[in-house]
């Protein structure tokens, strides 16, 4: 059953991905597309950040919506509970953790979870950004490329 659900995502992945690859979009359009997909889909926007692309794609004409679109795909409910579990080892580290017993009340303790999460994830989802922009724009070229070179043959 999760086999064939990740699956699933995958190949959605790759069906959004290959559209992207082949619309009127620069690869630089498209590789930014995707990163700015893949950091609104790694933020806790409780679903909100879908809405956010229908936004973004009617105000910019520039945004690759196929590419947009295929990081929700990346970012699946499988991937989610690892990029959160991340965020919360990350924000340890840039945020100062006081020990249960020193804390005051749960109410303190939530806080500083809350932020140690919250600051982690905007840089997890910084990092993800910034790898699915070089990956993406690399897949694109290459594609393009692939393209080029078997049309001539043809």
């Amino acid at each position: 059953m999760v086999r064939e659900r990740l699956a699933c995502y995958r190949d959605r992945a790759r069906r959004e991905l290959t559209a992207a690859f082949q619309e009127e979009h620069t690869a630089h359009e498209v590789a930014i597309s995707f990163a700015i997909g893949i950091f609104v889909t790694a933020l806790p926007t409780g679903g909100l950040g879908i809405g956010l692309f229908f936004v973004l794609v009617s105000l910019w004409s520039w945004i690759s919506k196929p590419a947009i679109f295929a990081s929700v795909a990346v970012l699946n409910p499988f991937v989610k509970p690892a990029v959160y579990v991340a965020s919360f080892q990350v924000g340890g580290v840039f945020v100062h953790t006081p020990s249960l017993d020193a804390a005051e009340s749960a109410t303190e303790t939530a806080r500083v979870a809350l932020r140690q999460l919250l600051v982690g994830n905007v840089i997890v989802a910084v990092v993800l950004a910034v790898v699915g922009y070089f990956v993406v724009f690399h897949l694109t070229t290459a594609h393009r490329k692939r393209k080029r070179g078997g049309s001539g043959s043809g």
